[in-house]
């Protein structure tokens, strides 16, 4: 009896949110892995698929193919980025356990959080790739060399080097749901009710804020460091936007960080997430680039 294959499109659409998590570890943006996700279901469609022996692996060799060569065209751009630069935010979850945003994807724990993002722009683009297959989502050895077109060697020799790159930045493991939830919560109440004092107790001493308006909107262009200047700044700008029109804040999980997503008007102006380690706040992430919200629904 003939085993039965499986249609190509229904192949992919069970791998599809594998592959968009791959594309958006490697790039960053949730419209570029897409858009790159897009692009492979067009090539897969190219395929005789009956000559596949691993579907799986041979659709992440597409898109990391494909992550790649959009990481390295925007390589140059990222350099000219004017301000920090921060990954589009991604929900990972809502009140309701689902996402608002309707993007299916498997990205969960702290391979999916903005400061581990931010490590991983530090290295090479096949670093990068390497290290997500591997440590990210368990791809062996061979099929990693597959995807990035080098030898296993060669691939276990990047993936040592991005793993001690990125183990000497993220040592400490982030709180967990429930202390997180009750840190921001009462990060929250003291911004919204401008207590600085009372936000300074829930900022590490070494806090760091970051925005990222892209310079389309106004955003500070620097890190803000230490819970005095954080604070202040935070209350500051919660302040000057009620005064600009009415404000509605909602609460979300995007990064796998407790966030809050801030409306003017009914329009998306910002969404801001909240690293917990130890008890306390150790960055702010502010992303106010409208690019970078066309995809977040709250």
């Amino acid at each position: 009896m003939t085993e039965q294959k499986t249609p190509p499109e229904d192949e992919f659409t069970t791998h599809r949110p594998l592959l968009f998590s791959i594309a958006y570890e490697i790039l960053g943006s949730v419209v570029d892995a897409e858009d790159v996700v897009q692009d492979s279901y067009l090539r897969w469609r190219t395929v005789d698929v009956t000559s596949v022996a691993n579907p799986r692996a041979y659709l992440a060799q597409i898109v990391t193919r494909q992550a790649l060569g959009v990481l390295r065209s925007a390589a140059r751009r990222r350099e000219e980025y004017v301000g920090p630069w921060l990954p589009e935010p991604l929900a990972t979850d809502n009140a309701e356990g689902g996402r608002p945003d309707g993007i299916d994807h498997v990205l969960t724990g702290e391979a999916v959080t903005t400061a581990m993002l931010l490590v991983l722009e530090l290295l090479t683009p096949a670093q990068r790739a390497v290290f997500v297959l591997r440590e990210v989502f368990g791809f062996g050895y061979p099929e990693i060399a597959a995807a990035v077109g080098k030898s296993e060697a060669a691939v276990r020799q990047l993936n040592q080097r991005a793993r001690k790159q990125v183990h000497a930045r993220r040592h400490t493991a982030v709180a967990s749901p429930a202390e997180a939830a009750e840190v921001t919560a009462r990060f929250s109440i003291a911004a919204t009710t401008g207590d600085v004092q009372g936000l300074m107790d829930v900022l590490a001493p070494d806090v760091v804020y970051l925005a990222d308006g892209g310079g389309v909107v106004t955003a500070v262009r620097r890190p803000v460091h230490g819970p005095d200047k954080v604070a202040r700044l935070v209350i500051g700008l919660l302040a000057k936007g009620a005064r600009m029109g009415r404000l509605d804040v909602r609460f979300g999980t995007y990064n796998g960080m407790h966030s809050v997503a801030v409306l003017l008007d009914g329009v998306l102006d910002q969404v801001t997430s909240m690293e917990v380690r130890n008890g306390v706040v150790t960055a702010v992430y502010c992303v106010r680039n409208p690019h970078k919200l066309t995809t977040v629904e709250v």
